[in-house]
């Protein structure tokens, strides 16, 4: 699946995102920097309700959210490798522990650690076109869509 969208239509993408994205729940962000991962993960936690500031975890490495979901409280992980040197160091750090947690997990930076992600992880490959468009392909798992 591919779309290229304007930052300004990035609400609407996040619509999108979900009913699309079925019951996944671990979506790796791959993309240089300033490609919109954390705005784009942003939008994502907004439309799950969440009420918390969402921010770049790159120092804490993993920031935690909330959202309620059919009357249930639910977590979501926001967790940036760009600081880990290894698949070792991210095990360490509890990352591991994260993606097995059953909770929805958005990785900026997973080619730092690739080898822990789970068969059923989606890839996200985000490309800037300009200062207002990105291209983001999203490859769910077995399948190019």
């Amino acid at each position: 699946m591919e779309w290229i969208y304007e930052l300004k239509q990035i609400k609407v993408l996040a619509r999108k995102w979900w009913k699309a994205a079925g019951g996944c729940r671990i979506f790796a962000f791959h993309g240089g920097m300033g490609a919109g991962k954390t705005t784009l993960i942003h939008a994502l936690c907004e439309e799950k309700g969440v009420k918390e500031p969402v921010t770049s975890p790159t120092f804490s490495l993993v920031n935690e959210y909330r959202y309620r979901q059919n009357g249930e409280e639910k977590t979501i992980f926001h967790i940036d490798l760009y600081r880990v040197k290894d698949e070792e160091e991210a095990i360490r750090a509890g990352i591991e522990d994260c993606l097995l947690s059953g909770a929805v997990c958005f990785v900026e930076w997973p080619g730092k650690a690739p080898h822990i992600f789970p068969e059923e992880t989606v890839h996200v490959l985000m490309e800037q076109i300009d200062d207002k468009t990105r291209r983001i392909k999203i490859q769910f798992p077995d399948v190019i869509l």
